[in-house]
């Protein structure tokens, strides 16, 4: 079906790196695009605002990875400079130091993970339990990011999975669950095996480089969002903030012909949703329109995760080792990391004391504590890991509470996710939980998708260019013979045995 110029609308719902990308590639082939925000700041979750004090603040802190291909592209275009140089992590427990990162693309590169495995810096962990994890590459070549391989890992947990395939109950709990706690937001056995995989080849096994992070300079809402925002203003979209949707108005072909926003209607010709999980269940709740659809009411089986957001002002300098900073085994089944503000934020390089940054995932139990008892708490855990902290006062805070904010990736979710087209012919998803076969996470894969669903409305609509969505970086080739390996074998094996899978 073609549209024609005069006509041709799009609602996008959802004013995160989804929603702005899609926006942004609509507005740019020359669509009449309307961006709605139900908060009141374009970003989402990793908007940041200034509190009455003018001190800046945001939903937690977000790092951008080697692998984030489109993303760096996008600031290329934009003629932006937000970000750090690359920086060196680490990682601590209540022991003190566990583990320091180089920055792995200065180093020889070696075939993944051999360089990730050979030049990360371990402090206590003995190599027998690093030597381990080497049974679980057979699953990172099985684990191929098709629908096939999330459908056999995604009802098996991250425990189960590491406990199958033989690594050591001190390599789980010293690097493994630390890792699920600060990149699925989860323990292993709340993680779903198939996530776990897609996230640690991403970010980690694929290439040697991939652990290699840079940082905003700033909130990313200043640095990023704001003169994206301009830029898609220029380029003829409407942003229109405090803008919650509570339906859809279809038409009796099956096509999405309207936003419903409280007495406010949208037209449209087409409609993008782009929003978290938790956001897209409160829109489900209050539509007639979606609730009539079993892929819309299937959405409630999907889950989300507790995170709360700490910021620290101390009365004095703190020499801290490392500007980022994961932790682990403070909490049974939180994690939580810590960054070097002077260090990362423009604002703060020339402040008399220290700034820190502090996020807690899967923070449950913390949410309903006082503010008061949060950032004693805090303290606590950072002297813990930097001594230093303990001679400190703290002369300011902030603590931003956010239940249900980030995707929870829970065994046999990935049945329940939507992918980009939905039984409505007009109507096309975008999200970082959304199911999309690029590869790439978290916010890269929210842009990503924002990106393809973008496309989709310029293929149904038939106006415009689809954007050029750059893949991840290939398989090298022993993976890639691995897999073609393990592929054959399977073949083999499905001609001459039942299938042991259930569906």
């Amino acid at each position: 079906m073609t549209v024609g110029l005069q006509t041709k609308r799009v609602v996008v719902v959802g004013a995160g790196w989804a929603g702005l990308g899609a926006t942004y590639h609509l507005a740019k082939q020359g669509y009449d695009v309307t961006l709605l925000e139900a908060g009141s700041y374009p970003g989402g979750l990793v908007a940041g605002w200034k509190t009455t004090a003018g001190k800046s603040v945001e939903a937690g802190i977000h790092g951008f990875w080697y692998p984030y291909r489109n993303i760096f592209s996008l600031i290329n275009e934009l003629k932006l400079n937000p970000f750090t140089t690359w920086t060196r992590s680490a990682q601590y427990s209540p022991a003190g130091l566990e583990v320091e990162s180089p920055i792995f693309q200065d180093l020889p590169r070696l075939p993944a993970p051999l360089g990730t495995f050979l030049y990360t810096q371990f402090q206590r962990l003995p190599l027998i339990d690093r030597l381990s994890a080497l049974p679980l590459l057979y699953s990172v070549i099985d684990f191929d990011n098709s629908h096939e391989a999330w459908r056999r890992y995604d009802f098996v947990t991250a425990r189960e999975l590491f406990k199958d395939f033989g690594v050591s109950a001190r390599l789980y709990k010293e690097a493994f669950e630390p890792m699920l706690l600060v990149g699925l937001f989860a323990p292993g056995e709340q993680c779903s095996a198939a996530a776990t995989l897609g996230m640690l080849y991403f970010f980690i096994l694929a290439h040697q480089a991939d652990f290699d992070v840079v940082w905003c300079r700033g909130t990313v809402g200043e640095k990023i969002f704001r003169p994206w925002v301009e830029k898609i203003a220029q380029a003829g979209a409407k942003v229109l903030p405090q803008r919650r949707v509570t339906d859809l108005i279809v038409d009796s072909q099956n096509r999405a012909k309207g936003v419903v926003c409280g007495d406010e209607v949208f037209d449209a010709d087409a409609v993008i949703f782009a929003v978290g999980v938790t956001g897209m269940k409160k829109i489900v709740a209050n539509s007639p329109s979606l609730q009539s659809r079993e892929e819309f009411r299937n959405l409630s089986n999907l889950g989300a995760i507790d995170v709360l957001a700490t910021r620290l002002w101390f009365d004095r300098k703190i020499d801290i080792p490392r500007p980022s900073n994961a932790c682990f085994g403070f909490d049974a089944t939180t994690g939580w990391t810590f960054f070097d503000l002077n260090a990362l934020h423009d604002e703060y390089k020339n402040e008399p004391g220290t700034v820190i940054e502090a996020d807690f995932y899967h923070a449950n139990q913390f949410l309903n504590m006082s503010d008061a008892d949060i950032i004693t708490k805090v303290k606590n855990y950072l002297t813990t890991c930097v001594p230093a902290f303990g001679g400190a006062k703290v002369i300011d805070s902030s603590v931003i509470r956010l239940p249900n904010a980030v995707t929870h990736f829970a065994p046999g979710s990935y049945r329940h996710m939507l992918p980009a087209k939905t039984s409505f012919e007009n109507v096309f998803m975008s999200g970082d939980w959304i199911v999309n076969r690029h590869g790439s996470w978290s916010q890269e894969k929210a842009y990503v998708t924002g990106l393809e669903a973008a496309n989709l409305a310029v293929s149904y609509l038939g106006v415009g260019q689809p954007s050029e969505i750059i893949p991840v970086e290939e398989d090298e080739a022993h993976i890639q013979m691995g897999r073609s390996l393990n592929q054959s074998l399977s073949d083999l094996g499905k001609s001459v045995l039942p299938d042991f899978w259930l569906p």
